[in-house]
């Protein structure tokens, strides 16, 4: 197993952020990790990583002991926090650079090249950190986590603050880099983790709630699936509502519309003729099942 954990707890005060917390994730499998707001993702992340000391319980990574041998540990892991710490008075090359070197890597240019064009860099390469949009900082990050060519990935909400085009390139480096690492990843984004992932964790309060593949969920019955949609233009639900394959339309503050249809294909596809015909600009279009999500709100409700 590349990543496992066994009994992990971490209390701050009276308050169990993680409450013997146990899970391994075996080479070659990307895993979600999902949860509400205060659940502990973050601070279970940041113990995996070295960068807090638990409590109680263990932690190996590909067999080492995290509190025991923690650099040599440390060295198999990438690591990209919610937070995204970076140097922005820096050049994201010379970043590179910089994180190469605590790495010691023998041949940091040809690295710094090959994760730059990973990772979609290359148009802002030669920019200051601090001058990028939110989405080249997270491109940085991701960069700088895959700079050693680790064999485990912990990604902290990786796609916060990029567009939906983004976001797919992001999706695609996680999928390529999940052949051959271990990968765990939080998001809040549902759709997303069904996308990439071969297995979910979910934790809510620190317990851990469910483990499962994704295949297991669709043993819950319901035929109805989800589609999520984004417009340039802001359209009232009478123009959704007619289409015969959406039963339901809802639209968020973000001006994000949830649309329930027993056939989400065919929804999908009126959905873009609609688009074609009134000259409506789609921003995106996704589809899941309920499974996950129905998952998700019992698990943590």
């Amino acid at each position: 197993m590349s990543i496992e954990v066994k009994g992990l707890t971490k209390i701050y005060g009276t308050q169990k952020a993680v409450d013997n917390l146990s899970f391994s994730i075996p080479k070659g499998e990307i895993v979600g990790f999902l949860g509400p707001n205060g659940a502990g993702k973050s601070t279970t992340m940041k113990m995996i990583t070295g960068y807090l000391r638990p409590d109680a319980g263990s932690i190996l990574v590909d067999g080492i002991d995290m509190l025991q041998d923690p650099l040599q540990a440390k060295a198999k892991i990438g690591y990209l926090p919610e937070a995204n710490p970076l140097y922005f008075d820096m050049y994201v090359q010379e970043y590179l650079s910089f994180v190469a070197g605590i790495f010691r890597l023998d041949d940091k240019q040809k690295r710094i090249a090959e994760v730059i064009e990973l990772t979609g860099l290359s148009p802002e390469k030669n920019k200051k950190i601090g001058q990028l949009s939110k989405g080249y900082k997270q491109r940085t990050g991701l960069a700088a986590a895959l700079i050693h060519d680790p064999e485990v990935l912990i990604l902290d909400e990786p796609t916060s603050g990029l567009d939906p085009n983004q976001i797919i390139e992001i999706r695609n480096v996680i999928r390529e880099q999940g052949k051959n690492k271990t990968v765990l990843f939080s998001s809040h984004i549902l759709q997303e983790v069904e996308a990439i992932c071969d297995r979910i964790l979910i934790i809510n309060k620190g317990v851990l709630k469910k483990d499962s593949s994704l295949d297991d969920l669709s043993n819950i019955n319901t035929s109805e699936t989800i589609v999520k949609l984004v417009f340039k233009e802001t359209i009232e639900p009478s123009w959704l509502l007619r289409l015969s394959a959406v039963d339901t339309a809802e639209k968020d503050a973000r001006g994000m519309w949830t649309l329930t249809s027993q056939d989400a294909d065919l929804a999908k596809k009126q959905i873009m003729e609609l688009a074609l015909r009134e000259n409506f600009n789609i921003v995106s279009l996704e589809s899941s099942s309920l499974d996950l999500e129905q998952t998700f709100r019992e698990m943590t409700k």
